[in-house]
């Protein structure tokens, strides 16, 4: 026959083991019978979200009015402007992605992740606007060749730095 004294003594030794594991806020949920905050899930859409959803939904709706209405030439005055502008955001974000990588700095994943989408916005616009012949065809090959690429490398960056590691088995 068992003797459930001695289970129920093995069970509260594994018990207070595994507690004392936990981080304080964790334990304090699971001595109250709630969930751990990660298991939770949210019922309702809080309002930034909603508001980022219907800004985008918007946007794209703009962007088709856009598409629509405007002539398919323009003159910029301030042209040069907008792309060394451009240029210069992208070399900031290299210079700051770099320099928070080589200290090992988790922020990284700030600077990293706009600067991919930087180099996104310039694949994209350096052909559009490129004029026919070999502006094109340099426009076209730099998109390829150095900035999509560098995009990638930059987005790897970034999602390296976020992950989360998991805790090991013990």
């Amino acid at each position: 026959m068992i003797d459930l004294r001695d289970t129920t003594k093995k069970y509260s030794v594994i018990e207070r083991s595994t507690a004392k594991a936990l981080p304080d806020s964790t334990r304090e949920r699971a001595a109250a019978g709630k969930q751990p905050a990660q298991h939770r899930r949210r019922s309702r859409c809080r309002w930034p979200e909603s508001a980022l959803i219907g800004c985008g939904v918007a946007v794209l709706a703009w962007a088709f009015v856009l598409c629509t209405t405007l002539p398919s030439t323009a003159t910029a005055v301030h042209w040069s402007a907008a792309w060394a502008g451009l240029d210069a955001m992208e070399a900031l974000g290299f210079i700051a992605t770099g320099v928070l990588a080589a200290r090992g700095d988790p922020r990284r994943a700030l600077p990293a992740a706009a600067t991919s989408m930087l180099l996104l916005v310039d694949s994209w616009f350096d052909p559009v606007t490129a004029g026919p012949g070999s502006d094109f065809a340099v426009a076209l090959a730099m998109a390829c060749f150095a900035e999509l690429p560098l995009a990638v490398v930059c987005a790897l960056v970034a999602w390296r730095a976020l992950r989360v590691p998991t805790a090991q088995p013990v």
